[in-house]
């Protein structure tokens, strides 16, 4: 390992893919992420001209130019990389800055479409947060009058000089039940203790596909689609399962009009990611299990707000299983993502595999 390698292998550990030229555009260090991104090695890249990784080289030649004439302290400009094996070109955004070294840049990359992934995450984990927060903080507020509420109603019940009024009562009771039922159903994930152990992912996913064929046994197929070696990793397994059900009975209850034609599709698909950002981190594997149906997608009124807290697509539903499937996937470092259009509903669970 050369010196200049050892001075710059902190880029290593980056997400971001990151070169360093001299001021010629020449290649004198790449990361790991940038190896990946262009699918070339760094011994392939060093020495060579950085222009030529791009579709137009010209905007890092004026970069490279400003820099040496102390123009701007950073560059920010679009570009399309080459890569190999890919027969078009990636849309970045690149950014030029020069080193504490004389005649030394770096230039950082990053995928639009990465960017705008990124940028959805985290919106995702502040909203989940804030959420957690809201519901913990609104469901012990509603906790202590409900149950004054149903003990007075009880409690009147008992003097009622007409027992004809007692049916008023008992509506106050059953609806004081009922929202009492809502709010340990809000409180349920910050209560239950997080039990880890060896997880399977397919034996979750064959509990979830016998659940939901049991409810719906006619003109609902479950297809399995399982990349059989990815390995077992630490989880809760009564939460995942809690969570990918969550997301598939939300699918079928989706799907009441193909069902009733015989032909609605919920498919489970498992795959393994290598090298895979989400989350502000980068990991070496990571699970990826979509549960995908063809019914009639989520309505764009609420695509923005599906895993928000009492929000539902569907009359009468409580709008809670997405928002604990999201908290239950996030207890193990992951996240869900949605892709929905009509015909194609497609929610992705991304967990850390070791």
């Amino acid at each position: 390992m050369g010196p200049l390698h050892r001075r710059y292998e902190v880029f290593d550990v980056l997400v971001t893919p990151v070169a360093v030229l001299d001021d010629s555009a020449r290649i004198l260090f790449v990361n790991s992420a940038l190896e990946d991104l262009t699918g070339q090695s760094a011994r392939s890249l060093q020495h060579t001209d950085m222009g030529e990784c791009f579709a137009d080289p010209l905007p890092l030649r004026h970069a490279i130019e400003g820099a040496r004439s102390n123009a701007f302290a950073t560059l920010r400009y679009e570009a399309a990389l080459r890569r190999a094996h890919h027969g078009d070109p990636l849309p970045v955004h690149v950014m030029v800055a020069p080193t504490d070294q004389p005649g030394q840049l770096i230039v950082e990359m990053l995928p639009v479409e990465q960017q705008t992934r990124q940028e959805r995450e985290e919106r995702i984990l502040e909203q989940s947060h804030a959420n957690k927060e809201l519901i913990r903080n609104l469901a012990h507020e509603i906790k202590n009058p409900l149950g004054g509420i149903r003990g007075a109603a009880q409690l009147l019940e008992m003097d009622l000089p007409n027992r004809e009024l007692a049916e008023y009562t008992q509506v106050i009771i059953h609806e004081a039940d009922r929202l009492q039922t809502l709010v340990d159903r809000l409180l349920a994930p910050h209560r239950r203790p997080h039990v880890v152990g060896d997880v399977n992912i397919h034996e979750v996913c064959e509990r979830v596909r016998a659940l939901i064929l049991a409810e719906f046994p006619k003109g609902l197929a479950v297809v399995r689609d399982y990349d059989i070696s990815i390995p077992d990793f630490r989880g809760d397994r009564e939460q995942l399962i809690q969570a990918v059900l969550n997301i598939a009975h939300n699918a079928a209850q989706a799907l009441v009009e193909r069902i009733a034609q015989g032909d609605a599709r919920i498919t489970l698909r498992t795959r393994v990611l290598r090298q895979v950002t989400f989350g502000k981190r980068r990991y070496r594997l990571a699970l990826e299990l979509h549960v995908i149906d063809n019914g009639p997608g989520v309505p764009d009124s609420i695509k923005d707000r599906i895993f928000f807290p009492l929000i539902s697509g569907r009359e009468g539903g409580s709008g809670l299983g997405l928002t604990l499937a999201q908290t239950f996937v996030q207890q193990h470092h992951g996240l869900i993502e949605c892709d929905s259009e009509p015909g194609l509903t497609d929610f992705k669970i991304l967990i850390p595999l070791p």
